[in-house]
């Protein structure tokens, strides 16, 4: 009995280790075959994904265009001291010296951090003009403008600001989409196995690449424009005119135009008299003496000499 009894134990042993061996093998066949399934997918969609770009790239431009706002999803810090502003201001100053006033705008320029980016001049007397076009530190531009108003008489001001934090943004999100454009053009260009493919891969690439120039460019456009703002100045000398006002319309406009006209022809009209009455004065009296004296010759009577009248005829008489 016991010996029987311990074989029975042995087989009822024997088949659970065998049960146990067929389910960890159930079992890592089924881990290997997802993992299977998952590589097999991704490999699909990778080259789903890979393969409009081959035929042209139409996918990419689609994926180009969803792009920003897939980027932007995540709000960006858009508070006012974070914000793109691109500052510009134009003002007009009249100083007693033009060129002393032109060195103090240069070294206010210069203590800001920022540049003269252009210089123009006209005349050196007292209606001297110069036009300065100042490039100064975004933070610095309140201060530059209020300094070099103190250097005279203001006569304008005008300051105009344009915030781009949007744009910048959108080509923020541009630039980095259209960089993964070209290293996927990259990688398809180092798999191409035929000329065809390379020729227009390579083509590919080589528009790929000149738009992430392009947008990189408008960039550092707008970098440079938020970074240092623009001033242009105008100094004007103590004789300079000032720039004509608008041209306006309207009855008392052109009733205070026509007196203007009337006033300046009538002083002119009386300055050519002016200048005429002396040579009147000198040619006039001689000739004026000359015509009373002709005058008085034409009204003398001239001396005739009598005209006796005939003598009577007698009259006929007729026969009785």
């Amino acid at each position: 009995m016991t010996t029987m009894g311990a074989g029975m134990d042995e087989r009822t042993g024997r088949r659970r280790g065998a049960l146990l061996a067929a389910t960890a093998l159930a079992a890592v066949l089924g881990l290997t075959g997802c993992g299977a399934g998952d590589s097999g997918s991704r490999d699909a969609a990778d080259t789903a994904a890979e393969a409009p770009a081959a035929n042209g790239g139409a996918a990419d431009k689609d994926s180009a265009a969803g792009a920003p706002g897939a980027a932007g999803a995540g709000a960006p810090d858009l508070r006012v001291d974070q914000r793109a502003i691109i500052y510009t201001g134009t003002m007009r100053v009249q100083v007693d010296d033009v060129d002393r006033a032109a060195r103090e705008v240069a070294a206010a320029v210069t203590r800001a951090g920022g540049f003269i980016g252009g210089d123009q001049r006209r005349s050196a007397e007292a209606d001297a003009v110069a036009e300065l076009q100042l490039r100064v530190p975004a933070p610095k531009f309140a201060g530059v403008v209020d300094e070099v108003a103190q250097l005279g008489k203001q006569q304008s001001r005008e300051i105009s600001t344009q915030d781009v934090t949007e744009e910048t943004v959108d080509l923020d999100a541009r630039i980095i989409s259209q960089r993964a454009r070209v290293d996927s053009a990259r990688r398809l260009l180092a798999r191409a196995t035929s000329i065809t493919d390379l020729v227009s891969l390579e083509n590919e690439l080589g528009r790929r690449e000149a738009d992430l120039a392009s947008l990189e460019a408008k960039k550092r456009r707008l970098a440079d424009l938020t970074a240092l703002s623009t001033i242009t100045v105008s100094l004007a000398g103590p004789a300079a005119k000032t720039p004509e006002e608008k041209t306006e319309i309207g009855f008392l406009v052109g009733l205070e135009g026509g007196w203007k006209a009337f006033v300046a022809s009538l002083t002119v009209l009386l300055t050519v008299l002016g200048a005429l009455l002396p040579w009147l004065v000198a040619l006039g009296v001689p000739l004026a003496l000359l015509l009373v004296l002709l005058r008085r010759r034409r009204k003398t009577p001239a001396l005739v000499a009598p005209v006796s009248a005939p003598p009577p005829v007698p009259s006929a008489r007729s026969a009785p």
